[in-house]
């Protein structure tokens, strides 16, 4: 019980008292009614009853939208690894030619692995699967902007189309992705 006296006292203090409930004593009623006087000329239009009021008044309402917005970020593909660690190892002769094949025109997003820029206005896609895509982009724009990667706001399929999907440069450059063609080794 004195828990909830405790905290009751100090408001209790703060609400004015009627005239018939100040105490007998001359000097006490006029301090509290010149207390009461000032509170009342510092805030005339307010009593201190609604200054204690205020906070249990209707809160505002306000909507709220929550939106799910997801961006992917494409780097650009890393560096060979060091060569003096791979130069005992036999390797295969590296093609010098490529094909370039007709693809479907959609590629899971979460299967490139990497970026590296072409000449003109193509991009080169390195898939996960070791395929590599040839991404074309539309007239206006330049494949040097994409030097250090793009983001892609990822849809509901989780894909990367044709004629559908813009690619957002690092450096602010918007393009949209107008064709994509898979390279292929050609023996010589």
């Amino acid at each position: 019980m004195p828990g909830i006296f405790a905290l009751l006292a100090p408001v209790a203090l703060l609400i004015p008292l009627s005239g018939s409930d100040l105490p007998s004593n001359d000097a006490a009623n006029e301090d509290t009614s010149l207390l009461i006087e000032t509170a009342n000329e510092a805030r005339p239009d307010e009593t201190i009853r609604e200054i204690l009021l205020v906070p249990y008044d209707d809160p505002i309402q306000n909507q709220v939208r929550i939106e799910r917005r997801v961006v992917v970020r494409i780097s650009p593909r890393e560096p060979a690894g060091r060569q003096n660690l791979m130069a005992e190892l036999p390797r295969a002769p590296a093609p010098q030619r490529f094909e370039e094949r007709k693809m479907e025109k959609c590629v899971p997003i979460h299967n490139i692995a990497g970026v590296q820029t072409g000449s003109g206005n193509q991009l080169m896609l390195y898939l996960r699967d070791h395929r590599v895509v040839s991404a074309r982009l539309e007239k206006a724009c330049l494949a040097r902007d994409f030097y250090s990667g793009f983001y892609l706001e990822k849809n509901k399929d989780g894909k990367l189309c044709v004629d559908r999907d813009k690619l957002q440069s690092r450096a602010g450059a918007n393009c949209e992705l107008k064709r994509m063609r898979e390279l292929v080794p050609v023996a010589p």
